[in-house]
């Protein structure tokens, strides 16, 4: 264990990089360089840091005269190997066209032949402790971002550089952006977050307060690859139920970040990255920033060649500067769905959008409804805690788009239990009443709308940071049920945007246990076994007992 000034931080010892499966062959630590496909392919270049630490990168540049000198330089940082290529791991239901990249493509990184095309070098490097690398590997925190900003100042001050690095990458390779862009190395000119979870305890940990199980630990030994030791975030996981010194350690500076910033967050990553990246867009001081939200599948869109044209106008203009077609785009462009595969684009000025209309839905016990009208006598609804569920249908007379966080207020009593974990979901019927699947995580066309959860022990709020639509739970301390007594909770639904028409149907889903538990192996899929629910949930409504769904009503303009 290494300690720190308010918590020990649980290590263990890597795992032999050399005997890594799904993986590649882990290349001879020595130095090696090779021409192949237009470009200069350099192996096992170092870093030297600060503290003494070499760590190792791969550099890319393209062939002959041009790639020697004035070359801005692209970033890709991540635990996955800077020898795990893309074109080996993406599965077919992934949407990704093998022809969008090429073999030398960092899993969930740029494309070095499209860069290298463009005037640019590539460097894709393995952090402190992963792999080969010396020293140990911490996840995120300001000891890693630091090692990224020293990265970032070596590689703009090599001869082939001219001064200036961006980055870009998917999930944890967009989460180090806003690490090291709040350290703020003037080299840094630009950064591009596709998709990345921001709040280590809500986002990727505890959800509402309920420990996720089926990710968490697949994704901390999935990176634990090294000759020294890594963070066993698991374990941290395990021994840190509540916020604390381990989860502020993780906590981004946000209002640090000022460079120019084009942000790619998805509907469909409803427990991983959606919420994560929103939050980052709406609090970063950037003057220059922009975001995309779309609703397809994350890899595919990423490497989607529409996708790489925009990175490339982006970092064109911050890095090269060139005049781009970045001067015409909106502060906001987001896709608006109708169902997977199907939605509309359109520009918006801010996010969340200025002119929602938060809009309650009123629970009703008595028949399972969703209602304008707050119903006029008291109803509960009792299912078991573990197997059952309640269901609210709302059908919509008039086309009507949701767009944003949505809040359920819920009235609840623990029959059986002083606590119990409550998972929500909206959902899309069609008019004749048949689900219609959004798409969900990377693979799949059978989602939700928008998902929320909440350990009831956990419903304290805090005003302060709180809004109409979006509470916020501190998570610093746990508040049993009382028997046979009902209280109010407050349930974060994720963002979403869709378009339902009139004679469609919004359902409300609360349960006991995942909504969506069916993921293929071995993939992001959250999923929450260790749940505190016995006996009964009893939901109640009507007067005093106030449970109502708020949505994000969107006018036309």
């Amino acid at each position: 264990m290494a300690p720190s000034d308010d918590f020990t931080l649980i290590l263990r010892p890597g795992v032999d990089p050399h005997t890594a499966p799904n993986k590649p062959p882990l290349p001879p630590i020595d130095y090696a360089i090779r021409h192949e496909l237009g470009l200069v392919i350099e192996r096992n270049l170092t870093v030297t840091l600060s503290d003494g630490i070499k760590i190792y990168y791969d550099l890319y540049r393209p062939e002959g005269a041009v790639g020697e000198a004035d070359l801005p330089t692209i970033l890709s940082w991540g635990p996955y190997g800077k020898h795990g290529l893309s074109n080996r791991v993406f599965w077919p239901l992934s949407g990704v066209n093998p022809e969008w990249l090429s073999p030398l493509t960092p899993f969930e990184g740029p494309d070095p032949v499209q860069w290298c095309a463009k005037g640019y070098a590539v460097a894709v490097v393995d952090p402190r402790g992963a792999w080969l690398s010396q020293g140990d590997f911490r996840h995120n925190g300001v000891g890693e971002a630091r090692d990224c900003a020293e990265t970032i100042s070596w590689l703009a001050d090599q001869t082939w550089s001219n001064g200036k690095v961006g980055m870009t990458g998917v999930s944890y390779l967009a989460c180090i952006q806003f690490w090291a862009a709040a350290q703020r190395p003037p080299e840094l000119a630009a950064i591009n977050p596709w998709e990345g979870f921001t709040d280590w305890y809500r986002e990727f940990g505890y959800h509402g307060g309920i420990p996720e199980t089926g990710f968490a630990p697949r994704a901390s030994d999935n990176i634990r690859f090294s000759l020294g030791r890594t963070e066993d975030t698991w374990r941290n996981m395990e021994a840190h139920p509540l916020i604390d010194a381990y989860w502020v350690s993780k906590e981004i500076d946000f209002e640090a970040i000022d460079i120019p910033s084009y942000i790619v967050a998805g509907w469909a990553d409803q427990g991983l990255h959606t919420r994560g990246t929103l939050e980052a867009y709406k609090r970063i001081s950037s003057r220059q920033k922009w975001l995309d939200v779309h609703g397809q599948k994350k890899w595919a869109h990423y490497y989607l060649p529409e996708s790489q044209a925009r990175r490339e106008a982006f970092f064109d203009h911050f890095l090269k500067d060139r005049a781009t077609s970045i001067a015409a785009w909106p502060p906001v462009r987001m896709e608006v769905r109708d169902r997977a595969g199907a939605a509309a684009i359109r520009e918006e000025e801010a996010w969340p959008i200025a002119r929602t209309i938060p809009t309650p839905l009123w629970l009703d016990a008595s028949d399972q409804s969703l209602g304008v009208d707050a119903p006029g006598s008291t109803a509960n609804i009792a299912y078991d805690a573990q197997t059952g569920r309640a269901v609210f249908d709302y059908r919509f007379d008039t086309e009507t788009e949701i767009s944003g966080h949505a809040k359920l207020r819920l009235w609840v009593e623990a029959a059986g239990s002083d606590d119990m974990d409550l998972f929500v979901a909206l959902q899309k019927l069609d008019a004749a009443g048949a689900p219609v699947g959004m798409t969900f995580y990377a693979l799949f066309e059978n989602g939700p709308v928008a998902l929320g959860w909440l350990r009831a022990s956990h419903r304290e709020t805090d005003p302060a940071r709180s809004s109409a639509l979006q509470p916020f739970h501190p998570h610093v301390r746990e508040e049993p049920l009382s028997p046979d007594a009902a209280v109010p909770v407050d349930i974060e639904f994720w963002p979403s945007a869709t378009l339902f028409k009139s004679g469609e149907t919004l359902r409300l889903i609360v349960q006991g246990s995942d909504i969506y538990s069916e993921g293929a192996p071995n993939l992001p899929f959250a999923r929450h076994e260790r749940t505190r629910n016995h006996g009964q949930h009893i939901l109640h409504s009507g007067p005093g007992r106030d449970s109502h769904l708020l949505l994000p009503v969107i006018p036309a303009r």
